[in-house]
C-alpha cells in the first residue's frame, strides 16, 4: 500500500511539472509574439514616418520651385484707360464718324475693351430707319475697327501719332442682335497676329449690348504712315 501511494504521488508530482512546462512555453512564446509585433509595430510606424518626411520634403522642394518661378516670371502687363480726349489724341477720326467714347480697359499692343453710347442725337438715325431706328451693322464693325487702331497706335505728341490704320477686310462678320437709341454698346478686341514687316494686323472683336452679343468679326487692319504727322 505504502508503494502504490508513493507511484501514485510520483505520477502526480510529474504531470503537475509537465503542465506547469507546458504552461511555461505558452507564456514564453506569447512574449515573444508580443515583442516581435511590437517590434514590427514600430518599424512600421518608422516606416509611415519615412514616407511622410519623403513627401514633406517633396512638397517643400516644389513649394521652392514654383517660389523662384514667381520671383522669375515676367511682370504683368499694365492696363490702362482712356477718356474721350485721350482717344481723340491717337485717333484722328471726329465727329460725325468718331464711334469710341471711351476706353474701359487696354493693354496696348494686346487688347481693348471700348464704349460707345448710342444716342437718338447720332447723325445716322434720321435715315436709317425713319420711324424705326437702327443703328447701321458696319457702323457697330467700324466702331469695332476703331477700338483695334487704338490698340495699335502708340500715343503721340499733341498732334496725334507719327502712324494711321486703313481697314484692311473683314471675315466671318455676324450681327446677332439690333442696337437701339439708348443702348451702350461694349467692345472686345484682341490682336491675335500682327505682321510688322508689312504692317498688317489680324484681330477678333465682339460688341454686346446689356451682356448679349450683338455683333462679331475678324479684321484686318492695315498701318501706314500719318502725312501729317
Amino acid at each position: 500500500l505504502n508503494m502504490s501511494a508513493t507511484i501514485n504521488v510520483i505520477n502526480t508530482c510529474r504531470v503537475a511539472e509537465v503542465g506547469q512546462h507546458l504552461s511555461t512555453s505558452k507564456s514564453s512564446r506569447a512574449c515573444g509574439s508580443a515583442s516581435l509585433s511590437s517590434r514590427t509595430g514600430y518599424q512600421g510606424k518608422q516606416n509611415i514616418s519615412a514616407v511622410f518626411t519623403r513627401r514633406a520634403s517633396k512638397k517643400s522642394v516644389s513649394k521652392l520651385v514654383c517660389r523662384a518661378e514667381s520671383d522669375d516670371a515676367e511682370p504683368a502687363d499694365e492696363k490702362i484707360s482712356m477718356d474721350i480726349n485721350e482717344v481723340m489724341a491717337v485717333l484722328p477720326h471726329r465727329y460725325p464718324f468718331l464711334l469710341v467714347d471711351r476706353i474701359t480697359e487696354m493693354v496696348p499692343g494686346k487688347y481693348a475693351h471700348g464704349l460707345k453710347n448710342v444716342t437718338v442725337n447720332d447723325n445716322f438715325f434720321p435715315g436709317h430707319f425713319p420711324g424705326r431706328p437702327l443703328m447701321p451693322g458696319v457702323l457697330q464693325v467700324e466702331a469695332m475697327a476703331q477700338v483695334g487702331g487704338l490698340i495699335l497706335l502708340p500715343p503721340g505728341g499733341e498732334g496725334g501719332t507719327d502712324q494711321i490704320f486703313f481697314f484692311g477686310g473683314v471675315d466671318k462678320c455676324r450681327f446677332r442682335k439690333t442696337v437701339l437709341p439708348g443702348d451702350q454698346l461694349r467692345m472686345e478686341v484682341t490682336l491675335t497676329k500682327l505682321n510688322k514687316r508689312f504692317g498688317i494686323a489680324k484681330m477678333d472683336g465682339k460688341a454686346y449690348v446689356d451682356g448679349e452679343l450683338a455683333c462679331e468679326a475678324e479684321l484686318m487692319l492695315v498701318l501706314a504712315k500719318n502725312p501729317d504727322a
